[in-house]
């Protein structure tokens, strides 16, 4: 069990951090270097263990469906809410959760995890479960090349030591099959053939911007009792194969790559709760709502604002594809930073195809890399009627030349930070049900 004197120390550098107005991963930078092996004795004495929640897209969204439905079920959940998928984040709230004796008031850890400091985390802690969600080319300046995200993610299934579950669509995830223990189980989650090319692998986004025409194919893996499917959706209306049989649901959440990653969480969630009854599951999973930042709206007079956090071009590229699917229209806002946090090399944006927007065109450019997303747009025939570098500046404008309509952002991490922010406190807006 960790020392009282880590604990006393990082909880005052939590404090301290809040009245500096930021720094949550500060405590858990500092007392990993303090006490080495702080994680391990934090987690050990779990009595469900820990699952993992890794891959390039997604992972925020599906750790909170994870957590939601195991609370539903009964379990109380440990996780890092706050998205911060570093070691050091999720020692930060390990601390803040913890009493002064070290103890957790918990039963089970479900934790995100970058791909790079999944493999940090293995090193100390095993995995009860390893859910593997996708492997797309992310910020250039990240992992390098994708064979060497998806070699990452083949340590963290071999070190897990009961169940993994993977994207049967995605041949990299698929392939982590080979490199579980003897005693690991593997389970899958995927699309029905029928929606299968709204949800490329990377090889297929590739092969689409050399214009090669390769299609994507579904794997040729039997659906099975512990498996869950995507089978069809219109709106927020989606069905699941969960085994043989068909359920339906009505979600909260947006964007069909989240009704994907729902899939996902269920075929997690039934390794632990198997005699739950799929209908109560589901019923579970209808209440959960956006993740921080993630598909979030707010409401700007009766009108909703909703913020689409976008950080590599298979990640935009879904995102903008959603859009297109539902079939709406909104006033569209595009806000790019390159700080630490959102990936300093910008050139991705160069990788994705803006052109479902040539039609209405882009109301605001903005952020730190504003002109480079404003021309990277004109390339595509995409208008953009304002460009301003001050996001506040723009994102007040914006409200104010389109007062009345719905509105949707897409931005990078940091950008997405200051707008919430703005929209919710220096505006007065609130969150849209």
């Amino acid at each position: 069990m960790p020392r009282k004197h880590s604990i006393a120390i990082g909880k005052a550098l939590r404090r301290i951090a809040r009245l500096r107005g930021g720094g949550s991963a500060l405590p858990g930078l500092f007392i990993e270097r303090l006490e080495p092996g702080f994680l391990k004795d934090a987690l050990e004495g779990l009595e469900h263990g820990v699952i993992l929640v890794s891959g390039t897209n997604g992972k925020t969204t599906t750790t909170k469906m994870v957590s939601e439905i195991l609370q539903a079920a009964g379990l109380r959940v440990f996780s890092n809410k706050t998205g911060s998928n570093f070691t050091r984040g999720i020692v930060s709230a390990l601390i803040e959760e913890m009493d002064r004796d070290g103890k957790l008031p918990y039963d089970i850890a479900v934790l995100e995890l970058d791909e790079a400091h999944a493999v940090h985390f293995v090193k100390q802690v095993q995995p009860r479960v390893s859910l593997f969600l996708n492997v797309m080319r992310d910020q250039l300046d990240r992992f390098g090349e994708i064979d060497h995200t998806a070699r990452l993610l083949s340590v963290v299934a071999g070190a897990t030591t009961e169940a993994v579950v993977l994207n049967r669509d995605d041949p990299l995830i698929r392939s982590l099959a080979g490199n579980v223990g003897k005693n690991v189980s593997v389970h899958y989650f995927g699309a029905h053939s029928n929606i299968l090319h709204l949800f490329p692998s990377d090889d297929l986004l590739q092969a689409a911007t050399k214009r090669s025409g390769i299609k994507q194919k579904r794997a040729p893996t039997e659906q099975r009792s512990g498996d869950v499917e995507l089978a069809a959706f219109k709106g927020q209306l989606v069905a699941y194969h969960i085994g043989k049989k068909l359920y339906k649901a009505e979600l909260k959440l947006n964007g069909f790559y989240n009704y994907l990653n729902a899939a996902a969480a269920l075929a997690t969630v039934r390794i632990f709760r198997p005699k739950t009854s799929a209908d109560a599951l589901l019923r579970a999973l209808e209440k959960v709502e956006p993740a921080f930042g993630r598909g979030e709206r707010v409401l700007h007079h009766g009108k909703p604002i909703e913020f689409v956090l976008v950080k590599n071009p298979a990640g935009f590229r879904l995102a903008l594809a959603s859009a297109k699917q539902a079939k709406t229209s909104e006033v569209t806002m595009i806000a790019i930073n390159d700080d630490f946090a959102d990936g300093r090399d910008m050139s991705w944006l160069w990788d994705v195809d803006f052109g479902s927007l040539r039609d209405a065109g882009v109301q605001c450019a903005s952020g730190m890399r504003a002109y480079d997303m404003a021309l990277r747009l004109q390339y595509d025939n995409v208008t953009v009627s304002e460009i301003e570098t001050d996001l506040a500046k723009a994102f007040k404008s914006l409200l104010n030349k389109n007062s009345g309509q719905p509105m949707r952002v897409y931005c990078t991490y940091t950008a997405m930070l200051k707008l919430r922010a703005i929209a919710q406190k220096s505006l007065g807006m609130e969150r849209a049900i």
